[in-house]
């Protein structure tokens, strides 16, 4: 690989992918004992894409996600407890609890926001990739979206225009293989979503979603064409979900041994055997992991000691 990370790096990976598994853990057992509102949508099963990709971009680089963004976010450098708050609609969230878990953001870490509305957040990531181009500066921005998103609108309009002006865009598909409980094949025509790219001019490149250092290698490329000038690439990272589409929906597997077969390919411990491999002993890992939770069992110890916004707030932050 021509972007092959350094083992400290590797080893860092290997507990962001734990500290995300721990955040969607706690996350979900807190939404099912009634401590937030609305819902959240888990992206256990799918952490070495938001490992991966955010690895290869610059801290000054932007990033936007769809509702699945927690992974995504913590990648970003978030703070969990932030994270955590805001899922609980807390005043201590990264967006002061009005955004809660589909809608948070920290532009502190050039994270700007998720989205609820499917495909909704790509055009708005094409603005400001736009707008990256307009002032020279080296920006590139990331969007993530899942392969439902894909047959919308607002994606062919994005792909359309940001190559036709070359922005530095770099389109992030996460596909599972289900957008809530339609399976892809009985939505798109085509093999690989990548191969969308053909008909709009721009490179397309299908990837192992449950590898990092696959993502890493072709986030990084399409990164650096896209800050060389190049355009956007669209990077399918194929991978899973082990939840249902969100914590009140449907979207469960078709039967248990397809929810086995998704669980064979759990990127956390395919990394750690490759880590093992690579002479990383296991219980360094283990303390990786235990740092992770405990991280985590923290967080969501300050989300609920915290206190939700003064009723006297609702207007705070309405108007710019």
């Amino acid at each position: 690989m021509k972007h092959q990370p350094d083992m400290k790096t590797l080893l860092h990976w290997h507990e962001q992918m734990w500290t995300i598994r721990y955040f969607e853990d706690n996350a979900i057992s807190s939404f099912r004992k009634g401590h937030f509102t609305g819902s959240t949508h888990p992206c256990i099963g799918q952490e070495a894409i938001a490992v991966g990709a955010g690895a290869a971009l610059k801290p000054t680089d932007q990033v936007l996600a769809t509702y699945r963004g927690h992974g995504h976010a913590l990648a970003r450098g978030l703070d969990p407890k932030r994270l955590m708050a805001e899922l609980l609609c807390k005043e201590t969230g990264c967006s002061g609890g009005r955004g809660g878990s589909m809608h948070l953001c920290d532009v502190s870490k050039d994270f700007w926001g998720t989205n609820a509305v499917v495909a909704a957040h790509i055009p708005i990531a094409g603005g400001v990739a736009l707008s990256n181009k307009l002032k020279k500066n080296g920006r590139v921005t990331a969007v993530f979206f899942g392969d439902g998103a894909t047959c919308e609108g607002a994606f062919f309009e994005t792909l359309n225009m940001a190559t036709l002006w070359k922005v530095p865009l770099v389109f992030v598909c996460e596909n599972n293989g289900f957008a809530i409980s339609v399976p892809t094949h009985m939505a798109i025509p085509i093999e690989n979503i990548a191969q969308r790219a053909q008909g709009f001019g721009l490179p397309g490149v299908t990837v192992d979603g449950n590898d990092p250092r696959h993502v890493h290698e072709a986030v990084s490329a399409a990164a650096e064409h896209a800050r060389r000038g190049g355009g956007p690439t669209l990077v399918e990272c194929k991978t899973t979900r082990w939840e249902r589409h969100s914590a009140i929906s449907a979207g469960k597997y078709e039967n248990e041994d397809e929810a086995m077969k998704w669980k064979k390919v759990d990127p956390i411990p395919r990394f750690e055997k490759f880590l093992k491999d690579h002479g990383v002993k296991a219980a360094k890992l283990d303390e990786q992991r235990e740092r992770a939770k405990k991280l985590n069992d923290e967080a969501l110890e300050f989300a609920m000691k915290s206190d939700h916004p003064k009723t006297e707030t609702a207007g705070d932050f309405v108007f710019a």
